[in-house]
């Protein structure tokens, strides 16, 4: 079978994954969006209001000018000039508070409603990676996948709560600007239209090229995420090599190309911004020469100039805002379609629609017929078929790419065999649910993963609702009590990230007493032994058989000397099983089980698997 990535989820009525999300988000939030929307339309009334004032002093009060309309009114209602002169004034500071109150409640609202936002989109994309398969993982850098959970997210944030309702407040003072205008001098008007075809064009030019630029430096992020990420992991190889400066050289040619594609971007907002204002300058130093030519000829007053140049200013100026969210637009776009191609990749294994819960489950595991292959190679395991009883402790033996890990990824529903069927309890894996029938399975993996908590929380991921002395009954019988009380802090001390401030043994023994507190029917040993020395080896095991006791045990080894306890003994080659039977039987008639025996007795403090062919 040839593995890929998923394909997309089927879209509803035509819309993505993500903006069914934020859709469903927003319809939540109606309440809170009906106020940032009022808040928003107030301020650009605010703003359009706010020269009228000026003009009234200039034309009506101070040069006598006649009014006509609501203005006339106001004038001929007030008999004291300087009355005027202070209430007009007073306006000002009126209209300004009015626009500091719904600017500040524009902010307050669409801040709260992006924050809310990502946090369900950060929580919507991390779950959705949890499900999707490990080809996806395995194919996917570490950076990748933490710059779409983090900065792709932060980057729609901000584009909410920085961008939305501001673009749409720009808008409305871009109209009502135009609209005033032609309503005080058309002329005038005509000559700053003129200059908008321009100024929309340059736009959406350098809108296309941010967006690349922004694409590009997305990218340059991930590397830099990614090296980041892998040093740090990595950091006992890199000392143990020597190759400090190496890593800081290779750090510092990333940083270096992250740097150029960034200034890069940034030069495209620097640019959009100083094109609108050399076109507003062209605009704003034709309205003056024309305003002020009309106003010698008589045609036309000086506050209309002066209120005209205003409304002017307020027009060019939301269009700078305007030119400057259009990069940040462009990145948001950019974070738009990566989040959404991770939230359309469709997991290959998914529970059917009448999936049964796997409860008090045997542990009677058979494959029939099994077939896989990773992504393009060839098969992994060809035609397998194997029984294992309820009870049983079965051994599976070969060299390194025999299989035998395989055979556990399959019965967790890692993978999706390519053909044949694996069951347990007679029912065939397939029509369980995930989640449940991995709750009936407890494993010893070779590497013990361990988190960076502390040790109750370690041992208790096996069983989350543990108490405390089911967690410390479980490291008793994992041997692992008397090295926690030793620890700084007992069970309360915090480990280091995956385990790194414990020795290999002790690792193992936690991870046997995590596997030992889920008290699962089947338990999954994936070369718990190596690595080990003797003396750890002798306390793991012992912890191993207390573990296996009662329970359906696969264990997964090359070391036959391990799989000598076992009740029944697998040995795989070439994806297939080759011999199989017990210890003793397969001493008597298979060779290649004698020559194997044989190395790994003379090779006991070896951890490397043994070669060997059939």
């Amino acid at each position: 079978m040839k593995w890929s990535l998923p394909g997309r989820r089927p879209r509803r009525r035509g819309m993505t994954r993500l903006n069914q999300l934020v859709w469903q988000e927003l319809r939540s939030a109606k309440g809170g969006l009906l106020v940032a929307a009022v808040s928003t339309l107030a301020v650009a009334l605010a703003d359009l209001a706010r020269p009228w004032p000026l003009k009234i002093i200039f034309d009506q009060v101070l040069l006598g000018k006649p009014a006509r309309g609501y203005i006339g009114h106001l004038v001929t209602s007030v008999h004291s000039k300087p009355a005027l002169i202070i209430g007009l004034s007073a306006a000002i500071v009126v209209v300004t508070a009015a626009t500091g109150f719904f600017a500040y409640a524009q902010v307050h609202v669409t801040s709260r409603l992006g924050n809310l936002m990502v946090c369900r989109l950060r929580r919507e994309l991390f779950a959705h990676l949890q499900r999707l398969s490990l080809t996806v993982h395995h194919r996917s850098s570490s950076g990748e996948m933490l710059t779409r959970i983090s900065t792709d997210t932060q980057a729609l944030k901000d584009t909410f709560t920085e961008s939305a309702l501001t673009f749409g407040s720009q808008l409305v003072t871009i109209v009502g600007s135009i609209a005033i205008m032609f309503s005080l001098s058309w002329q005038l008007a005509a000559i700053v239209l003129a200059t908008l075809p321009l100024l929309f064009w340059n736009l959406f030019r350098l809108y296309r090229g941010a967006r690349a630029a922004a694409n590009v430096q997305r990218v340059k992020e991930e590397s830099l995420t990614t090296q980041i990420a892998q040093a740090l992991t990595t950091a006992p190889l890199i000392q143990a090599f020597g190759r400090e400066r190496y890593e800081t050289e290779r750090f510092d040619r990333q940083t270096g190309e992250y740097l150029e594609h960034s200034i890069n971007y940034a030069r495209f907002e620097a640019v959009s911004a100083r094109s609108v204002e050399m076109v507003g300058a062209a605009g704003t130093a034709l309205v003056v020469l024309f305003g002020s030519l009309e106003v010698l000829n008589g045609r036309m007053t000086p506050g209309t100039v002066l209120v005209f140049s205003t409304y002017l200013h307020s027009l060019y100026r939301p269009i700078r805002q305007i030119a400057r969210l259009s990069t940040r637009l462009s990145s948001a776009a950019v974070s738009a379609r990566r989040i959404n191609d991770v939230l359309e990749m469709a997991p290959e294994i998914e529970d059917a629609p009448d999936a049964i819960d796997a409860r008090h489950l045997r542990g009677d595991i058979e494959f029939d017929r099994v077939t896989f292959a990773y992504a393009d190679g060839a098969p992994v395991l060809d035609n397998v078929s194997f029984r294992v009883g309820a009870g049983q402790r079965v051994a599976l033996v070969g060299a390194s790419g025999a299989g035998k890990s395989t055979i556990a990824s399959l019965i967790l529903r890692l993978y999706q065999p390519a053909s044949g069927s694996i069951r347990i309890d007679g029912v065939d894996i397939r029509r369980y649910k995930r989640e449940s029938m991995r709750r009936e399975i407890s494993m010893v993996l070779q590497d013990s993963l361990l988190f960076g908590a502390t040790v109750r929380e370690n041992i208790a991921y096996g069983k989350l609702d543990a108490t405390d002395a089911e967690i410390e009954a479980a490291a008793r019988a994992a041997n692992a009590h008397a090295f926690i009380g030793r620890l700084e802090r007992g069970y309360d001390t915090v480990l280091g990230e995956r385990g790194a401030t414990l020795s290999g043994g002790q690792r193992q023994r936690l991870a046997i007493a995590r596997a030992m507190i889920r008290d699962a029917p089947m338990l999954l040993l994936d070369e718990p032994m190596t690595g080990l020395d003797r003396r750890s080896q002798s306390r793991v095991q012992q912890a191993i058989d207390r573990l296996a006791d009662r329970r359906t045990t696969l264990l997964i080894t090359h070391d036959v000397q391990s799989a000598s306890t076992a009740d029944f003994i697998l040995l795989l080659h070439g994806g297939r099983i080759a011999e199989a039977g017990t210890h003793q039987e397969l001493l008597a008639r298979s060779g290649t089980y004698r020559a194997l025996f044989r190395l790994a007795g003379s090779t006991t403090s070896c951890d490397e698997p043994i070669e060997v062919g059939v």
